[in-house]
């Protein structure tokens, strides 16, 4: 999937848009939020569907755990990077000095956009599905490797019930950064004690890193 020609040029350069170059035009111009909304509702849909016939004999839940790392907001922003969406959005001064350009929330986001312009630009799912699932199919393979390590999260609650009896507790301990490029800072505890520290763009990823941390801490293996 290259960048898509769009028949209406103004719908690629609202997709294009984020909110804090509109803020600064001083409303003037439209920016991409609804875009997003739209193109977050077709990706869920066309990758269910891809991943449904991709893999006909996945249970459900099996199903739905590799749907949400396909079109999470690390993946989506890999995706955006590969259309080079970094370089093309437009951003406000404040983002710009902020390295917004290489920040995964609005590469994702910006990625969900332009997939909901196409769709109202070409006005046919099956066009937008015949452009990303070329892009899933690339990150298939890869990401089903991931999804066979387990959850550190739930790797560590089985350690922690087998070896205290109680469920570990995530304590958010610190939070940094502008809002579109926060950074939490999370501890996990088994009683009174932490057992680990993670470090990510939102609390579950943090979360999650805690627990990998506790795990390598631990000398737990992880399937």
């Amino acid at each position: 999937m290259g960048l898509l020609v769009f028949r209406d040029g103004g719908l690629l350069r609202q997709a294009l848009t984020h909110r804090s170059y509109a803020n600064e035009q001083g409303g003037g111009e439209g920016h991409n939020e609804r875009l997003e909304f739209l193109g977050d509702a077709i990706l869920n849909f066309l990758s269910g569907a891809f991943l449904y016939e991709r893999f006909p004999n996945w249970a459900e839940g099996d199903l739905t755990r590799l749907r949400s790392i396909l079109v999470n907001e690390v993946q989506l922003a890999l995706f955006g990077r590969e259309l080079g969406l970094g370089g093309m959005v437009r951003l406000g001064r404040g983002a710009e000095r902020d390295g917004a350009r290489e920040n995964a929330n609005i590469l994702s986001s910006t990625f969900e956009a332009v997939v909901g312009a196409y769709y109202l630009d070409c006005g046919d799912v099956e066009l937008v599905r015949s452009e990303v699932v070329g892009m899933f199919e690339g990150a298939i393979d890869r990401l089903v490797g991931e999804l066979a390590v387990s959850n550190p999260k739930s790797d560590f609650q089985h350690w922690s019930l087998v070896n205290f009896g109680v469920s570990p507790r995530y304590k958010l301990l610190g939070a940094e950064g502008p809002d579109h490029q926060r950074r939490f800072t999370v501890g996990v505890f088994v009683k009174e004690e932490q057992y680990g520290v993670g470090v990510g763009g939102s609390k579950q990823v943090a979360e999650k890193a805690a627990a990998r941390d506790a795990l390598c801490k631990c000398k737990c293996q992880t399937l």
